[in-house]
């Protein structure tokens, strides 16, 4: 399995990830903004009906990607659920973004809630066995980087086009209700495209055979136990959130402060064509300085950025303010390949520790608590725009916008720095890691013989 992918197997493969991107795309930017200001439900019950998706998303996730460990099929462990979920998934987008015409905060909440359910039910069963065929392409620790930057660069891709292109596509149609239909249908078709373009673009190759645990709680002892995995792991979830509440107020502080709603598309613009740009940047310093020093630089520029955005953006102009996004963009971009590069070399070092592979479990706590951000991100705005007295679609008053601010930035910051701390103390190294894979190749010698 030490083995350099053709270009077509890292193309096919990170052509996948498109859909994911265009999943957190859409819920970070828009989900909130289209339940406040388009549904018309309070901030506060919004918020609390997303992060019930997420407590469901606790429930289902290990259970999926324990069953996706054990499945077996002429298509391997991991492609049947992107071929058979692919089409779900992109009718999700259009369920979620289609305003029901309801009265009643309390029935707006419950189908707010349940859309929101099934959108997160069906992307966990494509995206959770997506993620968990990486470690299994390759363990060459700097191909899994090469990789890892083809995945992000369709990320970024997705997440250009679902930040730069939902206000235009909406424009194409009469209304922002049947723009909102329209743009969601458009993506979600997109969605499904890039999955079945990875089921029939990669084929999962042959592992050593591995003992598996007995039950999905075992499974799950054994990720917990996994040190190295739960530091990247906590790093990954208190980023993710930070990501995500910039992101969503992104949309209100160009709005309220900027007084030009418009320009948010080119604000998320320079955000994301500075990330796509430095993608192999990045690449390269995580092989020259170390995975883990390049992801900490990158985050601590990004915090730089964003901080100095809050409070200084809508008296700078629009070209400093566009550079400041391109800035905190360079530095995100850090945030697409340094985790993605990191967390197979934790899932080697589980292996190599207890002789069981649990891929689909592992990835389904990382699918889960990056959702668990994003609905966390949504509640925390949720209540922090409620606190401080956010009206949709009226002048806010000097407290709502000081909200804004420290939302879109204060918050994220600290968010950001406590990841950094955590950071700091994950231990693998290459060198650490040429020794997992030598204890690994003792393993399956032993087993094959």
């Amino acid at each position: 399995m030490n083995k350099i992918l053709s270009l077509r197997s890292k193309i096919g493969f990170g052509a996948g990830e498109f859909s994911s991107s265009i999943f957190f795309t859409l819920t970070s930017f828009w989900l909130m903004n289209f339940l406040t200001d388009e549904v018309r439900l309070s901030a506060g019950i919004a918020g609390t009906a997303l992060l019930i998706g997420k407590i469901w998303d606790a429930v289902i996730d290990p259970l999926i990607g324990y069953i996706s460990d054990r499945t077996k099929s002429r298509w391997g462990r991991r492609r049947p659920y992107l071929l058979f979920f692919a089409i779900p998934f992109g009718a999700a987008f259009v369920l979620m973004f289609r305003n029901p015409g309801i009265e009643g905060q309390t029935a707006k909440f419950i189908w707010a809630m349940l859309t929101y359910l099934f959108f997160c039910t069906v992307y966990s069963f494509t995206n959770i066995p997506y993620n968990a065929i990486l470690p299994e392409l390759t363990n060459d620790y700097n191909e899994r980087t090469n990789i890892s930057g083809f995945k992000m660069t369709f990320a970024v891709v997705g997440t250009l086009l679902g930040a730069g292109a939902a206000m235009p596509l909406m424009a194409l149609f009469s209304g922002r209700t049947a723009g909102f239909i329209g743009m969601s249908a458009i993506f979600g078709f997109l969605a499904s495209l890039s999955l079945l373009v990875t089921f029939f673009s990669v084929k999962e190759p042959l592992v050593v055979e591995a003992k598996l645990s007995s039950n999905v709680l075992k499974s799950l002892k054994d990720v917990f136990a996994n040190r190295p995995f739960m530091l990247i792991l906590i790093t990954w979830f208190i980023n993710s959130t930070a990501v995500a509440i910039m992101q969503t107020m992104l949309i209100y502080y160009y709005k309220y402060l900027i007084n030009d709603e418009n320009a948010v598309t080119l604000a998320m613009i320079a955000l994301l064509v500075a990330s796509l740009l430095t993608i192999p940047l990045w690449v390269w310093l995580c092989k020259k300085m170390g995975k883990k020093q390049a992801y900490f630089g990158g985050m601590t520029l990004t915090l730089t950025a964003v901080l100095i955005f809050a409070f200084f953006a809508d008296s700078l102009g629009t070209v400093p303010a566009l550079v400041l996004m391109a800035l905190a963009g360079v530095g995100f971009s850090s945030h697409y390949v340094g985790p993605w590069a990191i967390v197979p070399d934790t899932i080697e070092y589980g292996y190599a520790e207890t002789g069981r592979r649990s891929e689909g479990v592992y990835y389904s706590l990382w699918t889960f608590v990056v959702a668990l951000g994003g609905a966390l991100a949504g509640f925390l705005v949720g209540q922090g725009l409620d606190l401080f007295g956010y009206i949709p679609d009226v002048v806010q008053s000097s407290q709502s916008l000081m909200g804004i601010r420290l939302l879109i930035g204060v918050l994220p910051g600290i968010l950001i720095l406590i990841a950094n701390i955590v950071l700091a103390i994950y231990p693998l190294t290459k060198e650490h890691y040429d020794q997992i894979l030598e204890k690994i190749k003792n393993m399956d010698t032993e087993k094959t013989s």
